[in-house]
């Protein structure tokens, strides 16, 4: 037999292989075992799901037109052509994988007993950390992931996928060793930020302003306003979640920096973050603004303390120190900024800084006794501010926290998924009071 026809009869084997292997792969909500409190968002569901089938659609149908090609006028192509167009289809066939295996691992999480339903309450607090209260931007599903390691990553709304097409949901991954405490929420706010920065167009915004400042800097400041440009992307996350959570926020990020000296003074020129040190000292610095109280000044000696900059070499802490400097006169420019999307608005003026003062949080908490179903009546970022406000104050124990986190997730998960039966029902969702919400029995 011809060396061509072999080529081509082995070629059109191998893409009947891949549409049998195709047909294999089927919708989540098929093979996919969670409790009805554990399952995504019916948006975040629907949008997954609409975007895979839609990449499995068009790859079949290039499939069978490779193969009614190679039928047709392919008889004609030689060996080399008929391969080429093969390992086109074929790397399409592994980018359809890929963004299948992507979802999955967010998936397949929710089956997890006990861990499902948190996840499904961390996206209640995502959703809930996204909302400006005023209708800026429309909120895009956010589905959370646990991954192993100490930090937390996003991969937005409506950015690329490996492979092409744009992701239907924000995709959060949280670290699964700050799962239940009041730390979670300072990593996951953070991310949360990113996505509401790129709804807001703010860092292009911010980038020009940061740019004029350098120019008309000091020549000795201008490399302070420098690494505040290079920086900014992930300063206003930082910001976000200063501003939803006050003093978990920075609480929370002290725990994620703090790292051996090395790292906490290092300075890399590929490193979107601010140097660990710097850091600490600016989050403080945004809750002093935001949220005035002595405890921000007890935060930065602490830091201070905890690695003092008289250990580092004299001309390396004179460019800390700089920066450090710099701080108040950045922070002026970053809360009083004024983007094209908040219609006039600040920064400053679109977080809720009447409702969140460290008094205020601490009211929260001891109205609730520290028990979940008062807290069910609050938003769930303001509920996690009161509760990291209390552990900065010496009102709650570590062991107590993390129960009481717990016993949030899962009810928030709960109210969701009865609020979602209630919409699909046909009737509005109404809030549970708290003595029906302790009739239902859960285990955290």
């Amino acid at each position: 037999m011809a060396a061509d026809i072999i080529a081509r009869d082995l070629l059109a084997q191998e893409a009947q292989g891949l549409l049998a292997r195709l047909n294999t792969i089927t919708p989540f909500a098929l093979h996919e075992t969670m409790v009805p409190a554990a399952a995504l968002a019916p948006p975040a569901v629907t949008g997954i799901e609409q975007f895979l089938a839609d990449g499995r659609a068009e790859l079949r149908a290039e499939v069978q037109g490779y193969l009614r090609w190679l039928a047709g006028p392919g008889r004609a192509a030689s060996p080399a052509e008929i391969q080429r167009r093969f390992v086109l289809i074929r790397l399409r066939f592994n980018d359809v994988l890929s963004q299948y295996d992507l979802f999955l691992e967010v998936v397949t999480q929710r089956s997890e007993h006990g861990t499902g339903v948190w996840l499904s309450g961390l996206d209640v607090v995502a959703a809930d950390a996204l909302d400006l209260g005023v209708p800026y931007y429309a909120s895009p599903p956010a589905v959370c992931y646990l991954a192993r390691g100490p930090g937390a990553a996003i991969r937005r709304a409506h950015t690329r996928l490996p492979g092409g097409g744009r992701s239907p949901v924000a995709i959060i991954r949280v670290p699964r060793e700050r799962l239940v405490g009041h730390g979670i929420a300072s990593s996951l706010v953070h991310e949360v930020g990113h996505q509401g920065a790129a709804l807001l167009d703010l860092v292009p915004s911010l980038r020009p302003v940061l740019q004029r400042m350098q120019r008309q800097a000091p020549s000795a400041l201008r490399p302070a306003w420098r690494a505040w440009q290079r920086w900014i992307s992930e300063i206003v996350a930082d910001y976000w979640s200063v501003g939803k959570l006050g003093v978990s926020s920075t609480l929370g990020l002290l725990a994620v920096v703090s790292l051996p000296r090395v790292f906490v003074f290092r300075l890399s020129a590929a490193d979107p973050h601010p140097i660990p040190w710097i850091r600490v000292l600016l989050s403080a610095a945004m809750g002093e603004a935001l949220y005035p109280h002595p405890q921000w000044q007890v935060l930065t000696r602490t830091w201070q303390q905890l690695y003092p900059l008289e250990t580092v070499e004299p001309r390396w802490a004179d460019r800390l120190d700089l920066l450090a400097g710099s701080i108040p006169d950045f922070l002026e420019v970053l809360l009083g900024h004024r983007p094209a999307a908040l219609r006039g608005r600040s920064l400053a003026e679109v977080m809720p800084t009447g409702e969140r003062q460290p008094d205020q949080l601490l009211e929260v908490f001891e109205r609730s006794g520290g028990q979940p179903e008062p807290m069910m009546r609050d938003s769930p970022t303001l509920a996690f501010a009161a509760i990291g406000q209390a552990r900065a104050a010496g009102r709650i124990p570590p062991g107590r926290e993390a129960r009481l986190v717990g016993d949030l997730l899962t009810r928030w998960a709960l109210a969701s998924t009865l609020d979602i039966a209630a919409i699909c029902a046909g009737s509005p969702p109404r809030p549970l009071p708290a003595r029906s919400r302790l009739q239902i029995p859960i285990q955290t």
